[in-house]
């Protein structure tokens, strides 16, 4: 971070922004009346909760407003230029070249029908700012940069085909392939391990420092924008609260919204102990399993027990997701078996019986990509109470109204679209959605990555609530280490698809660590603005 950006004319200026998007009722304002100075080279943090606008704002830094909404009144200048009424060519012309967005989801963002590296020649080609050839080397050392395995060679690969933070560091290799003058991060570290987070939070840092480039900085992590920003703008329901010097906000906020959010615990809860001589519900036994010829899990042996939850821990690629895929039966193990009360399940999912699915549901990262977008709550809830349960007209609308009830929904919901819900109230669908089957076991696959501070709170506060009122245990696959600490019974701790350390959390998380779980441990971000710098300055020391 900078020290001081008090002089030179600004690159982005908004003024009076006001932002409305289309309701039932008609135009409903969104965004009233914000104000953003950004200088070249200087780093600006926006948080806030889900609804704070800091996403439609980052879009307008692009000239750029959201199907369904419209800016209503104000000013958006680009190193003096009004973006606001500016042709659709203009803006083509300006967008990847001198301003560029890296948005939440890598996933949903990225053409799965070409490799990468097409993706991040296709701009600066476009632009007429590179050769093909050059955009390819370009590519390559930019890989390196942001630590990518085999920069020669990942960007013909397919998003397929790399892991969720590869997938995340390759589309913000892509926002650079023309150096602009100001990136929009939106969230781009959400989705990542706490020792990738480090790695793409170093490349970022360099990579602003280097080319003087500006940035707007969004987030929900307060820890993630200490390290990131030069000042802090705090966001809530479409106005600024409060902005000031990074320091300066962390150390002594004025706001008491403010104070709020830097006060915010993961719920916590006593562990449970395991219940002597107690079958274990679900039992993963001596399993292997590989993609192709590249074997991802190596005689992975796990445990969950009866109304107890489970963490799954370790860093991208480490074989979490994969695991979860071998126990619903998506893929078969090449070694091993899984045994779930006390009987053998079949490997695949499609040589499963009814009940054997029911038994066993999944609650996935992205609801925006596990949601059917054409479909209404109520069907997306039919589907398995039919299915699983045989429940039709009076009886399944019932059941649906009782799901929402559940995961504290009014029945109003069940006629809503996805894209009618925020964030949280998606994720809450897609946990009905389980609920529904009347399963044993729910799988959690990093269910709370996606959301903000006060929204994750409250889903792992409904999640805990649901397993003392319904006896259901959790296997949580996840990244978030103070999550882990506030709800696992016990941790299982994976890397390159091997188990290396598991126990009750106690244990886990108590020195001496496995020098892997201290890495992990180590790689937590900290509210103090020095840590990362701190961090990697002890790492050099101890590698020389």
């Amino acid at each position: 971070m900078s020290e001081n950006f008090s002089a030179g004319t600004p690159l982005l200026e908004i003024a009076g922004l006001r932002v409305e998007v289309m309701a039932e009722q008609g135009w409903r304002e969104v965004v009233h009346g914000v104000d953003l100075i950004l200088r070249r080279g200087e780093v600006l943090g926006l948080i806030g909760e889900s609804g704070a606008g800091k996403s439609t704002i980052g879009l307008a830094a692009l000239g750029f407003a959201r199907n369904g909404s419209r800016f209503s009144a104000g000013s958006i200048r680009l190193d003096g230029e009004e973006l606001i009424g500016a042709s659709e060519r203009r803006l083509r012309a300006l967008r990847g070249a001198r301003v560029a967005y890296v948005a939440q989801s890598a996933a949903a963002s990225f053409n799965p029908a070409h490799n990468l590296i097409d993706q991040y020649a296709e701009i600066p080609v476009a632009q007429g700012l590179k050769t093909r050839r050059q955009a390819e080397a370009d590519a390559r050392e930019i890989y390196g940069t942001l630590s990518l395995p085999d920069p020669d060679g990942i960007g013909y690969r397919y998003p397929h085909q790399v892991s969720g933070g590869q997938l995340q560091r390759a589309m913000i290799a892509m926002a650079m392939a023309c150096q602009p003058e100001l990136i929009v991060f939106d969230e781009p570290t959400t989705a990542l391990d706490v020792t990738t987070q480090v790695e793409v939070l170093t490349a970022i840092k360099v990579i602003v420092e280097k080319f003087g480039t500006a940035a707007l900085y969004i987030t929900h992590d307060l820890a993630v924008v200490a390290q990131m920003a030069d000042r802090i703008m705090v966001l809530r329901n479409g106005r600024k609260v409060e902005e000031g010097e990074t320091r300066r906000l962390l150390a002594a906020p004025r706001e008491p919204y403010t104070k709020d959010l830097l006060g915010l615990r993961a719920p916590s809860r006593k562990a449970i102990p395991p219940i002597a001589d107690e079958e274990p519900l679900l039992r993963i036994e001596n399993v292997s399993a590989a993609y192709g010829n590249c074997k991802v899990l190596h005689d992975v042996s796990v445990s969950v027990g009866r109304k107890r939850t489970i963490a799954v821990v370790g860093e991208s690629g480490s074989g979490k997701s994969t695991l979860a895929r071998v126990i619903t039966g998506l893929l078969p193990p090449s070694q091993g078996r899984i045994v779930f009360d006390r009987k053998p399940l079949p490997p695949l999912a499609r040589r499963r019986s009814r009940s054997q699915l029911k038994r066993i549901q999944m609650i996935n990262q992205s609801p925006d990509i596990a949601l059917n977008p054409r479909q209404r709550v109520d069907e997306i809830l039919s589907r398995p109470l039919e299915f699983y349960l045989g429940l039709r007209g009076k009886e399944r609308q019932k059941r649906i109204n009782d799901l929402l009830r559940m995961i504290e929904l009014d029945e109003s919901y069940a006629l809503r679209l996805p894209d009618e819900l925020s964030g949280g109230e998606k994720q809450r669908v897609c946990i009905a959605r389980a609920l529904a089957a009347e399963p044993e076991l729910i799988i959690c696959d990093e269910v709370t990555s996606a959301l903000d501070q006060l929204v994750a709170q409250e889903i792992l506060r409904l999640l805990q609530r649901l397993q003392d009122e319904l006896s259901v245990s959790f296997l949580f696959i996840t990244h978030d280490l103070i999550t882990v600490k506030a709800i696992a019974d016990e941790i299982v701790v994976m890397q390159g698809g091997r188990v290396i350390e598991q126990g009750d959390r106690e244990t886990v998380l108590a020195p001496p660590h496995h020098p892997y779980t201290n890495l992990l441990l180590s790689s937590v971000p900290q509210m103090d603005p020095n840590w990362l710098t701190q961090l990697l300055a002890n790492r050099g020391s101890a590698s020389d």
